[in-house]
């Protein structure tokens, strides 16, 4: 298996509009096998600078491939890389739902904890 994405490999990246796949170069192949040697899928937030420079790199130069190629056959996939739009923070004086997501009984003990 590690052969067969050492020479055939493509990276698949989640966007907004949907999966994308990257036939990187065999040097670029070899540094995505090690970048996701433990895992199969990594977020865009837990890579280093130096990996996202190099990713971004590949999403900007038009590689983009179909996942099957003309023999029917399904490229390996390398790992898949989540690129998804950041979520937006709450306003900080949203608290009121607080007491909502906790559940009654762990609310009267917080109570109970202050009239002591």
């Amino acid at each position: 298996m590690w052969i067969e994405k050492l020479f055939a490999g493509v990276l698949r990246v989640l966007t907004p509009l949907g999966a994308r796949y990257i036939k990187p170069s065999l040097a670029q192949r070899i540094y995505l096998l090690w970048v996701f040697r433990h895992f199969k899928v990594l977020p865009l937030q837990v890579l280093t600078s130096r990996q996202r420079r190099v990713i971004d790199a590949m999403c900007v130069e038009p590689h983009f491939v179909p996942l099957t190629e003309e023999n029917g056959w399904e490229s390996p996939i390398l790992g898949t890389l989540e690129r998804r739009p950041p979520i937006a923070p709450r306003p900080v004086g949203s608290n009121a739902c607080i007491p909502d997501a906790v559940s009654p009984f762990a609310n009267d003990l917080s109570n109970a904890g202050r009239r002591s």
